[in-house]
């Protein structure tokens, strides 16, 4: 018998509630989870002392960042074909200059991807999606000393990145397309983001189904860590991601949502890519990804409420701006 521990966020300080992650948001109470059963709620001093240390400990700085407070990763896709944003930066210059805006917008973290891994994408050679990538992160790195975060599931792409200037690996495989890119990111000694996905991009759309998706994503990255540290990467330097669109339903990304803060258990910063998805504008209008930016970011503001260390968005600004209201308002800090 296996159980869950989900932190239920209150908004008031007292006596007994406990900080979630050492960030800025409060926890008194927990959802016990358990598959195929009810959920019931317990006082978190009955949470077993592991779990409860997990779900209160600061998480480590991950790439020079501290992590008791949101922070924003700007998307800079340089390919041809993302559903958002395909071709908006395909030349050295323009990825550049997009990255250097976002970072004066706010974001703290650029991710930089040379292979969409959208619904229905192909695969792209090594080759291909290394010239799309490692020339604009050292035209970045030239000019600016700001995160930079290589998008890909591939060792042979990462390598070429960290030569040329990006301090953390985010894969979408979580370390399964390509088992070399664990020791790459080790040897490295890199921080390394591990997403949840079923099955492939040209596929995994395809009525995807789970058992229970908000405990066979957790199992799944539970497992994945575990791998991660075997090959040499601490727990400190792993970050999660619940995968939000990457094979799942509406149902599946609002479940996961909803329950974000179960993740916490993992003891990992958790990283929150919602922005500009089909769930968006199928459940608050915007048939083009672009028109998306209010329910963006309504979804990153949500994680922000749930402790969500790390928000992954097109719309920098936009995020960074709201963040910044939704902080004052509440008495937080989100410089």
């Amino acid at each position: 018998m296996t159980l869950y521990y989900r932190p239920l966020v209150v908004a008031e300080p007292a006596s007994d509630t406990l900080p979630l992650a050492g960030g800025a948001c409060l926890f008194r109470d927990v959802a016990v989870l358990e598959r195929g059963q009810p959920s019931h709620v317990i006082p978190a001093r009955d949470v077993p002392p592991a779990i409860l240390a997990r779900l209160t400990a600061p998480r480590a700085p991950v790439a020079g960042l501290t992590m008791d407070r949101a922070r924003i990763m700007g998307i800079l896709n340089v390919t041809p074909d993302s559903f958002s944003d395909g071709g908006d930066h395909a030349d050295l210059a323009s990825a550049t200059a997009r990255a250097l805006a976002m970072q004066a917008d706010g974001a703290e973290i650029i991710d930089i991807g040379g292979e969409s891994t959208r619904p229905g994408a192909v695969t792209v050679a090594k080759a291909a999606e290394i010239s799309r990538t490692a020339p604009v992160i050292a035209a970045i790195r030239a000019q600016s000393a700001v995160a930079i975060s290589i998008d890909t599931r591939k060792a042979d792409v990462a390598k070429a990145a960290i030569a040329a200037g990006a301090s953390m690996v985010n894969d979408v495989a979580a370390f399964s397309y390509d088992p070399a890119l664990a020791q790459v990111t080790a040897d490295a000694g890199l921080p390394v983001c591990l997403m949840h996905a079923q099955g492939d991009p040209a596929t995994m759309q395809n009525d995807p189904r789970y058992d229970d998706v908000l405990l066979d994503v957790y199992d799944f990255l539970a497992t994945r860590i575990a791998l991660a540290e075997a090959a040499g990467i601490a727990r400190d330097a792993i970050v999660i991601d619940p995968g939000i669109g990457f094979g799942k339903t509406q149902d599946h990304n609002l479940t996961l949502l909803r329950n974000v803060s179960l993740f916490h258990a993992l003891g990992c910063p958790i990283l929150l890519g919602a922005s500009r998805k089909r769930f968006i504008g199928t459940i608050g209008g915007g048939q083009d990804a672009k028109d998306r930016v209010a329910g963006s970011v309504a979804v990153a503001l949500h994680g922000l409420s749930q402790g969500v260390q790390i928000l992954r968005v097109h719309d920098t600004f936009a995020t960074k701006q709201a963040l910044a209201l939704w902080s004052a308002i509440n008495g937080t800090d989100s410089r």
